[in-house]
């Protein structure tokens, strides 16, 4: 039987989570793949994934959000196969920012002009669906540093809109 990885959290700050990954076996490891999940306002779940190659290793992840609950996931791919996955939760130190106050604006039929207000120097994610449903599971999305943006929609639909 493959054990699953021993996950161990190093280290955390406001902004990063550095973590360990080893096995305890002598079954020879090739890699790991690492998900970490976190929730996106109540209706959205991200995931970054790591490919890790290597039998021990440290992993820095960084461009995190303050004070956010944050699940890391990972199994080992092994000679015999891939292990079970691991599991750990870890809250990120500091202070979460407030919210953005989103502004919506039909420009057209095909565009819509979305501002914003909050801090500089961060990267935000702009969410948008025609539904509540699609807003969690499958939205549109981009990234900026900005704080506006013209989104590019269907013509004759109702679209839902986070920051």
């Amino acid at each position: 039987v493959i054990p699953p990885p021993v996950i161990h959290i190093e280290s955390y700050s406001e902004d990063s989570i550095s973590f360990s990954l080893k096995m305890t076996t002598n079954i020879k490891v090739s890699g790991y793949v690492v998900n970490i999940y976190w929730t996106f306002d109540t209706h959205r779940q991200e995931k970054r994934t790591l490919i890790i190659e290597g039998e021990k290793s440290i992993q820095k992840v960084a461009n995190l959000t303050a004070h956010t609950p944050y699940e890391i996931s990972a199994w080992a791919k092994t000679e015999l196969g891939d292990s079970p996955l691991s599991f750990v939760h870890v809250v990120t130190s500091g202070t979460r920012p407030a919210s953005p106050s989103l502004k919506a604006k039909a420009i057209n039929q095909t565009a819509v002009e979305c501002s914003w207000t909050g801090p500089r120097n961060v990267v935000y994610g702009i969410f948008y669906a025609t539904s509540f449903l699609e807003l969690y599971r499958s939205p549109h999305n981009t990234t900026t540093t900005s704080h506006n943006i013209t989104m590019i929609v269907q013509r004759d639909e109702q679209y839902l809109f986070l920051v």
